[in-house]
């Protein structure tokens, strides 16, 4: 598994130094986590769903679907595209390997775009649609933070049945992130 060090303030994309790095920071944080946790899930799922029960191995499909829609969903919307979605979940509910590879495609787009963000966009208010038709209305920033805590949460709820069935979870909180970053980056520069 990579893991993505943190490395914002001189490769920011925007060129503004360590004032805009610190004033998105959070949010690329949060953002660089939900994918390092993401993939970390999928890699113990991959490596051990023929040790759960048929019914448990479709729940966490669910989940890890759904947590795909909403990110599908909420990319459209910063992009200022419509998603086509009429319920936050696919209508078939695709394999474990399709769902990897779109969560990773996803994950690896949200990295990108909050790298790039700059403090200006972070509190762009957007009005969208949600799935069910009703009107929203969310800033940019406050996107980046919903999808990040959404994904948390189903995460969270996927390690259960793993644990429930003796497998150890993916660690995915953001202390755990940052030291796996910290060693990504000790170990480059060695």
């Amino acid at each position: 598994m990579r893991v993505i060090a943190r490395k914002y303030t001189d490769s920011n994309p925007m060129g503004n130094g360590k004032a805009l790095a610190m004033f998105t920071l959070p949010y690329r944080t949060l953002i660089h986590q939900k994918r390092w946790a993401t993939n970390g899930l999928y890699a113990v799922i991959a490596d051990n769903v023929d040790r759960l029960p048929a019914d448990e191995q479709l729940l966490i499909r669910r989940l890890l679907d759904h947590i795909q829609v909403v990110d599908e969903i909420f990319r459209h919307n910063l992009e200022a595209r419509s998603h086509g979605y009429r319920a936050p979940r696919s209508t078939e509910l695709p394999s474990l390997e399709p769902l990897a590879i779109s969560a990773r495609g996803t994950a690896d787009w949200y990295a990108d775009y909050a790298d790039a963000l700059s403090p200006d966009e972070v509190d762009e208010a957007l009005a969208f649609s949600f799935a069910n038709g009703k009107p929203a209305r969310m800033t940019r920033g406050e996107v980046l933070l919903h999808v990040a805590m959404h994904a948390a949460g189903h995460r969270g709820q996927a390690a259960l049945l793993l644990q429930k069935n003796g497998i150890v979870p993916w660690p995915d909180r953001i202390t755990d992130f940052l030291n796996a970053s910290d060693a990504a980056t000790k170990a480059e520069a060695t």
